[in-house]
C-alpha cells in the first residue's frame, strides 16, 4: 500500500480500482466540463497570506453546523450510487463520518437504501431529497427518512432536469447500467470491485426499487428514472416540502443572489451554493467565486455552506475566510470509498483536518472564528459582474 498524504494520491488508486464507467461518473463534469474544471482551478485563484510571531497553541478547528458539533465545518455531501463505487458505499461513509465527528448525507439516488444506513450507522445521517413527479413517493420518502431520525432534510433545486454528461452516455451508464461487452471486460479488470459487489445484495436504488409506483424490476426502474424528476418545482412546492418535513431544511443548489434571498425567505436553516459539482449547467461561474456575493445577499439570515469543488484542508480555509459557515464534499469522499472502502474515507476526513489545521496555523490564527478576508489575497476580477 502506497503512502497516502493527500486526497490526489486516493483519486489515483479510486481509478485504478473502479470499473471504468462508475470512475467516470464521478469524474466527470456536463457538455464541456468547463464548470468542473473551474470549480476547482478558481481555488487556486485565491492567495493565502502567511503570518509569523504569533502564539499558535490550543488551536482548534471544530465547528458547528445546524446546532450540531462537528469536528471540523465539513459535512459528508449527497452523492448518487456511491454504493457502486465499492460494494454497500454508502453504510461505508455514514460509518466512517459518524467515527470521525461530521455530517453524512444519503442521496435520493443512493445504492443503500434509507433503512440500510440507519441499520448500520452509529449516529442520525441527513437525507438528501429530489423531487419526483410522483408526490405520494416523495412524501413516502420524507416519512421514511423521519422514522430512520434524521437530523436534516437536504433539499436539492438544481435538478429539474438531467444535464448531459457525455461519458454517461457512452458508457451507456444508465439504471441500471448497461452491461455492455466493454464494460463487463472492463469489469473484469477490476476483481477486487468484483468480489466486493458478489458479496452484497445491494446493487440497485433501493430507495426507489419497490417504492416508487410501478418500479418492480429492473426495466420498470429504467423507465421510471428517464421520466421521474418534477421539472415544475418552484417555491411553493418548496414550502409544502418545508412544511411536511417540519425539522432542520437545507436547499441545495444555490448559484444566484436572488435566488440566495429566497431560499432565506422560504424559512431555509443552511443554504449550499453548489453548481452541483459542474455536472448540471456547464458554463456557469464555480461555487467559489459565487459565494461572496450570496454571502451578502443572505445576511446572515441562514448558514451559508459551499460545495463543488474542495479537494483539500485548505479549500475549506479558504471558504470559510470568505465567510462560509460551512463546506461539503462530494467527489473526494468517493475517491477514498473507490480507494480503501471505510478506512479510505477516514484517511479523506484525517487529511482534510490535518491540512485545515496547519494552514490555519501558517496563516496565524488559532480558531476558524478569526479566520476573514484579511487571511486571502484575492484577484481583482475574482467576483462576476454585479447584476
Amino acid at each position: 500500500m502506497p503512502v497516502i498524504t493527500c486526497v490526489e494520491d486516493l483519486r489515483r488508486l479510486h481509478q485504478a480500482r473502479a470499473p471504468r464507467m462508475f470512475w467516470d461518473y464521478c469524474e466527470s463534469g456536463s457538455y464541456s466540463e468547463q464548470t468542473f474544471r473551474e470549480n476547482t482551478s478558481d481555488f487556486s485563484l485565491i492567495r493565502l497570506r502567511q503570518r509569523v510571531a504569533r502564539d499558535l497553541s490550543g488551536r482548534d478547528v471544530s465547528a458547528r453546523m445546524l446546532g450540531q458539533k462537528v469536528t471540523m465545518p465539513v459535512a459528508i455531501a449527497p452523492t448518487g450510487s456511491a454504493g457502486m463505487q465499492r460494494a454497500d458505499g454508502e453504510i461505508l461513509g455514514a460509518r466512517a463520518a459518524a467515527k470521525f465527528g461530521v455530517p453524512f448525507t444519503l442521496s435520493t439516488f443512493s445504492i443503500c437504501s434509507i433503512e440500510d444506513v440507519h441499520q448500520a450507522s452509529p449516529e442520525p445521517f441527513w437525507f438528501q431529497l429530489y423531487v419526483m413527479r410522483d408526490h405520494d413517493f416523495v412524501a413516502d420518502l420524507i416519512g421514511r427518512a423521519k422514522r430512520a431520525g434524521c437530523s436534516a432534510l437536504v433539499l436539492t433545486l438544481d435538478l429539474q432536469v438531467m444535464g448531459q454528461r457525455h461519458k454517461d452516455l457512452k458508457n451507456g451508464l444508465s439504471a441500471p447500467p448497461r452491461l455492455t461487452l466493454p464494460n463487463m471486460l472492463n469489469m473484469m479488470t477490476r476483481p477486487g470491485w468484483c468480489l466486493g459487489m458478489a458479496r452484497t445484495s445491494r446493487r440497485t436504488f433501493r430507495n426507489v426499487f419497490g417504492h416508487a409506483k410501478g418500479v418492480k424490476d429492473m426495466q420498470s426502474l429504467a423507465s421510471w428514472s428517464n421520466e421521474s424528476l418534477e421539472p415544475c418545482l418552484d417555491w411553493a412546492m418548496v414550502a409544502r416540502i418545508r412544511a411536511q418535513w417540519g425539522g432542520k431544511l437545507v436547499l441545495k443548489g444555490i448559484l444566484d443572489a436572488e435566488d440566495a434571498r429566497m431560499a432565506r425567505d422560504a424559512g431555509a436553516d443552511a443554504i449550499v451554493v453548489s453548481n452541483h459539482g459542474g455536472r448540471q449547467l456547464d458554463g456557469a461561474y464555480s461555487a467559489i467565486r459565487m459565494l461572496p456575493s450570496i454571502l451578502r445577499a443572505v445576511d446572515g439570515g441562514c448558514e451559508v455552506w459551499l460545495d463543488s469543488g474542495i479537494r483539500t484542508g485548505q479549500d475549506v480555509l479558504k471558504a470559510l475566510a470568505l465567510g462560509a459557515t460551512g463546506t461539503m464534499i462530494g467527489r473526494a469522499w468517493l475517491y477514498g470509498l473507490g480507494a480503501m472502502g471505510e478506512p479510505g474515507v477516514t484517511r479523506v476526513l484525517e487529511i482534510l483536518r490535518d491540512e485545515l489545521d496547519i494552514t490555519m496555523a501558517l496563516c496565524g490564527e488559532r480558531k476558524l472564528a478569526d479566520l476573514g478576508c484579511h487571511n486571502l489575497s484575492l484577484p481583482k476580477d475574482f467576483e462576476p459582474p454585479a447584476d
